[in-house]
């Protein structure tokens, strides 16, 4: 597992507090309603074996529970998404994901940018390491993951492989982004490591 298995991040600080040292001073709550208006035919639910039981993600608006949270990761993110923005603009829609990938590495370092392209992490199950290795797109600043998809839709299944990276990285931020659209889509989650929910914000 690389260095930054425990990743946290920074706000307008230097200082830098864990994602569960962020729920308990911004007092998230727990068991959080339902995403309304997102996608009314769908409820984004995960579920995976953890300590023999159910883990389930109620994906719900961050902005709902704690507003100023919200604002703070949205503006964490502001470059990011800038820059994905960018990529779309400039290159256009219906191209495979690499070429949307391979602009944003080149945005990203124009701007200056810490980011490790291709960055992966391996899991232990029993207390071993399963060989296989998955691999996220990006990971940007060291404590946001960034997953390029050029589908003509995002589902459950690019929501749910970003999901269970920043739960098994214990990244806490996650932007999904994507390119192939006429008109792109972009969503971010925050991870509640202290909790174990799953927001959108």
């Amino acid at each position: 597992m690389p260095v930054n298995k425990f990743t946290s991040f920074a706000i307008n600080t230097n200082r830098r507090i864990s994602c569960s040292e962020i729920s308990k001073s911004k007092n998230i709550k727990k068991g959080a309603s339902h995403v309304t208006g997102y996608n009314k035919s769908a409820k984004h639910i995960v579920k995976s074996h953890k300590k023999n039981a159910i883990m389930t993600y109620n994906i719900a608006k961050l902005a709902d529970v704690n507003p100023s949270l919200s604002t703070e990761l949205k503006s964490h993110c502001y470059t990011i998404v800038g820059l994905c923005q960018q990529v779309h603009r400039e290159m256009g829609p219906f191209l495979n994901e690499y070429m949307y990938q391979e602009a944003l590495d080149i945005s990203l370092e124009e701007k200056g940018i810490e980011r490790v392209k291709e960055y992966y992490f391996s899991v232990t199950f029993h207390g071993r390491h399963i060989k296989h290795k998955h691999y996220v797109d990006f990971l940007v600043n060291n404590d946001v993951l960034v997953e390029c998809k050029a589908v003509e839709r995002l589902g459950s299944e690019q929501r749910q492989q970003l999901w269970n990276y920043m739960r098994l990285t214990k990244i806490c931020i996650g932007i999904l982004y994507n390119f192939a659209p006429v008109h792109d889509q972009c969503e971010r989650y925050y991870f509640d490591e202290g909790t174990g929910n799953m927001y959108m914000f």
